[in-house]
């Protein structure tokens, strides 16, 4: 690990001279790479930084402490100062296993969210309701934009499939842990009895990619459009502007109709096309790497089941990491980061295990 450490400080100063040169500063394409490198960088050099200097301070004191003749009250101040030493580098290092770990590449992007019901009828498409309205509610407490791309409901509350946008910064990175199948226990409004039903929705959370980051020939596509259609006629469209795209190779289908532009629909269907394409490659690969990557909880797993919401209870259980909160409410008022902290922890403590 300190061999990597200080390859990455003699890097960072050789980039630092670099920007600073006249004929490298002339080439702003070249001076951005390198500013970005850096920027990259600066976290784990500038913690280095601060972990070798505690270091040094640590030798200092040791061997203060093998000086005869030392003060009585020198030597309990050296030692409380030693212990206050150890306790920070093992502090420092943590840290910097954790800057260490290789980032997802696409952890700094906007993402699609999908929301399929699954099991269950009419209730899980409520529960799909409740699961849009949930990550919508987070996205505006951390301050990111949510675009409806598409939605199906059911004309009574409930959604059969929603697929929305959301940007901000550091989206996907948050977001990702979501992937999976939800399940919710209550008893239904129409439950005349009062028992508890379970049903269960899926999401399926793809970052927004570029178009350069997908070989996707427009010939392989098939595009149709219709009419938009809405409940009690209030998005109901007169012109053929809602779009459906139809991926040959892959069978892949995408819908839009949230704009009242063909044009608009067209762009934002080739978007989330784009992405469940590039989400498809990532699980095929995904399937052959290792059984390791299977514990980690970022295994984005589709049919797996990561939480139950139960409401007679109030408590929400996340079964990848053994953790339950009984605060149903605020967590559907979009009150997740208790749970996705969790999550993130979790999945890094796993990682820093190949160090």
């Amino acid at each position: 690990m300190y061999d990597k450490l200080d390859f990455l400080s003699e890097k960072y100063e050789e980039l630092s001279a670099k920007v600073s040169d006249p004929e490298v500063i002339a080439d702003q394409s070249q001076w951005q790479k390198h500013m970005r490198e850096m920027s990259e960088m600066e976290p784990i050099v500038s913690k280095y930084k601060e972990y070798k200097s505690a270091m040094d301070q640590l030798a200092d004191t040791k061997e203060m402490l093998n000086e005869s003749g030392l003060d009585e009250d020198l030597r309990e101040m050296a030692k409380e100062e030693l212990a206050e030493l150890e306790k920070k580098i093992e502090v420092y290092s943590q840290e910097l296993k954790i800057l260490l770990i290789p980032k997802d590449p696409n952890d700094e992007k906007n993402v699609f969210l999908e929301i399929r019901a699954g099991t269950g009828g009419e209730e899980a498409a409520l529960f799909g309701s409740d699961l849009l309205r949930m990550y919508t509610r987070y996205a505006e407490r951390r301050g990111w934009k949510t675009e409806m791309m598409d939605i199906n409901d059911t004309g009574i509350g409930g959604i059969k499939e929603a697929v929305i946008l959301i940007k901000g910064k550091g989206a996907y990175s948050r977001l990702k842990y979501e992937s999976g199948v939800h399940r919710v226990q209550r008893v239904p409004e129409t439950e005349s009895s009062g028992r508890i039903h379970t049903s269960a929705a899926t999401v399926a959370v793809l970052p927004e990619i570029d178009d350069v980051e997908v070989d996707l020939d427009p010939n392989d596509v098939r595009v149709d459009v219709y009419r938009s259609s809405g409940n009690g006629g209030q998005s109901v469209n007169t012109t053929d502007s809602a779009v459906r795209l139809t991926h040959i190779p892959t069978g892949l289908v995408v819908s839009c109709q949230d704009e009242k532009s063909q044009i608009k629909n067209k762009e934002k269907a080739f978007k989330v096309l784009r992405s469940r394409l590039y989400d498809m490659q990532l699980q095929e690969r995904n399937k052959e790497i290792s059984e390791a990557r299977k514990s980690q909880v970022g295994s984005g797993d589709r049919s797996e089941r990561i939480r139950t919401y139960n409401f007679p209870q109030g408590r929400v259980s996340d079964h990848r990491i053994g953790l339950t909160i009984y605060k149903l409410d605020y967590f559907l008022d979009g009150e997740l980061d208790e749970i996705i902290d969790g999550l993130i922890t979790s999945d890094q403590a796993e990682k820093m295990k190949n160090f």
